[in-house]
């Protein structure tokens, strides 16, 4: 199988994959369930614990991923300092480039843990 073959084959999986996602969303399936029966306790039903785990995968993944690309990008920069000075503030802004994917998971963290259902005092 030659790469633009494949590259087409991964794109139409992405997509189908995108569908299901969009069609399995949480409200989507909230409304789903509801609709299946006659009483439905939005508060304890694995919505919450669906979101839970959304937001710990989103933090969890975002900074490992940061941290691979720290520590790969870190390496490179410290090279070129040691060739060229001027070279430097480039690959420093591409470490600041990879912080800031560790706090873009951190930040939809957040939204995800505050969209978590609780019950009214």
């Amino acid at each position: 199988m030659n790469g633009k073959r494949k590259f087409y084959l991964l794109l139409g999986l992405f997509q189908i994959i995108l569908v299901l996602i969009v069609f399995f969303s949480v409200n989507g399936l909230v409304t789903f369930v509801a609709a299946q029966t006659t009483s439905f306790d939005y508060y304890n039903s694995a919505t919450s614990a669906v979101l839970a785990v959304s937001a710990a995968v989103s933090v969890g993944a975002s900074v490992l991923g940061s941290a691979l690309a720290i520590k790969t990008v870190g390496t490179a920069a410290i090279s070129s300092l040691a060739e060229r000075e001027e070279s430097f503030f480039k690959a420093f802004l591409v470490v600041a480039l990879a912080e800031a994917l560790a706090v873009y998971g951190l930040i939809v963290g957040i939204l995800l843990w505050t969209k978590i259902p609780t019950p009214p005092a």
